[in-house]
């Protein structure tokens, strides 16, 4: 019998149109594929592959050239808010899919709440050592394997040597550190700002992660909500702190503007992850040699503690015939060293994958930044030293934007954080509930 939490009937609706479960039936996402078909002996097989990632298909190319038995097929399509998960969806629901997919690790849950993956636990289960904890985690939910970690975005806080040897501040350890140099920085420069405040839900999400939260779970048949816990209530009273003593703006990062600020010097620092260093490479070329990576402040001085901001899998959808193959040949794409490689040197990626974490593509750096030969193993030590209990919930599209846009509010001077946080508890649950969904607190 399917879990509750995976039985719901509404939350299709909401989960992107896509098919509703029914019941205890076989045709459960918890249970094996009844979709397999054996390979016939001798005989190649194509599998379909939709992805987004611009340059992608490049580790395809490279997967197809090593093998004869197994071929990938890629299509480039859309981001998934951009309409790509709907174009999945929709196939699954037209029972044309692709076999594989690229999709986040916060849309996973809603993915395989919807029944809209196969459940590759026997599959893949052999290759959980090969990946970061917290990858494999958020691949997974309730002990079943739903994808297979591509990349991730373990934290790291981004900052202008040159502008803080200029105003005397040193690089922050902790979140107090961090809280007083930008109160130093506001009394020798007011135009100038430490940071930006978080505008993002996942922002806010992986700072909570950092700090010990866990916003979703699962418990006796039963999703756990808990985004308002002790954890995050800190968070949210922190930020909402430096807010109201206007020490942080409120600039969406990675906007124009945003990089102008970065550069200009009226932003000295970014708390963000590890991916985040190849888009200020390419949309912040002034910074070269001025900017520098440093381990995420801590809560308490000694810790190591990171978040996770980013980072998706390789799923194989309902319906694929080699649910077995394509597994296999998302496992090699995001594992083999030439692979891995390709998409670092190509999408920008952070691996999710231990050996890939240890390729000179990833350990070479960039003389982009000050400390560039030691960014690789910053960012390594932060990608161990993230929690692993971490999963997203299965309503992440109707969340997020409820989030977001209270995050602006609080920005322009209108509500506070720790209200948005209870506010956003409240609705999830009510929401979850609405579907049909069993509900912890």
């Amino acid at each position: 019998m399917a879990s509750r939490w995976f039985k719901s009937t509404a939350a299709a609706a909401v989960l992107l149109s896509a098919a509703a479960l029914s019941g205890c039936s076989g045709s459960s996402s918890t249970s094996p594929s009844n979709a397999t078909e054996s390979r016939p002996a001798g005989q190649p097989v194509t599998i379909e592959f939709w992805g987004a990632a611009i340059g992608q298909e490049k580790a395809v190319d490279v997967f197809n050239a090593a093998h004869t038995d197994v071929q990938i097929k890629y299509t480039q399509i859309s981001a998934g808010s951009a309409g790509g998960y709907s174009k999945m969806l929709n196939a699954v629901n037209a029972g044309n899919a692709p076999c594989l997919g690229q999709i986040s690790y916060d849309t996973v849950p809603s993915f395989a709440a919807s029944g809209s993956l196969e459940d590759i636990t026997d599959y893949a289960k052999d290759s959980k050592d090969q990946y970061s904890p917290a990858a494999w985690q958020l691949s997974s939910l309730g002990g079943h394997v739903f994808g297979i970690p591509t990349d991730l975005g373990p934290m790291a806080l981004f900052y202008r040597t040159d502008l803080f040897e200029k105003y005397g501040i040193a690089v922050p350890t902790t979140w107090d550190e961090f809280a007083s140099a930008a109160k130093t920085l506001q009394a020798k420069d007011p135009a100038a700002y430490l940071a930006t405040f978080p505008l993002n839900t996942y922002d806010v999400g992986a700072l909570s992660w950092q700090a010990g939260g866990q916003w979703f779970g699962t418990e006796n048949d039963a999703w756990k909500v808990s985004i308002n816990d002790d954890a995050s209530k800190k968070v949210a009273n922190y930020w909402q702190g430096l807010v109201k003593d206007k020490l942080v703006v409120a600039e969406p990062a990675f906007d124009t503007a945003w990089y102008t600020s970065l550069q200009s010097g009226r932003i000295l620092s970014y708390v963000g992850a590890a991916w985040s260093g190849a888009l200020l490479e390419k949309n912040a070329p002034g910074l070269k040699g001025k900017i520098a990576v440093a381990e995420v402040p801590q809560w308490n001085k000694g810790e190591h503690a990171s978040g996770n901001r980013g980072g998706g899998a390789y799923s194989v959808l309902k319906g694929c015939k080699n649910p077995k193959e394509a597994t296999e040949a998302a496992v090699w794409l995001t594992s083999n060293a030439d692979s891995v490689t390709t998409l670092v040197k190509n999408t920008g990626l952070y691996p999710a994958s231990v050996s890939g974490q240890k390729l000179p593509a990833v350990t070479a750096g960039s003389d982009f930044f000050v400390n560039g030969s030691k960014t690789a193993e910053i960012f390594t030590t932060a990608a161990n030293n993230t929690p692993d209990k971490w999963v997203w919930g299965p309503n992440m599209t109707s969340l997020q934007p409820k989030m977001n846009d209270g995050l602006k509010l609080v920005g322009a001077g209108q509500g506070t954080v720790p209200d948005l946080l209870k506010s956003v508890q409240d609705s999830t649950v009510a929401d979850l509930k609405s579907q049909g969904l069993s509900v912890k607190e």
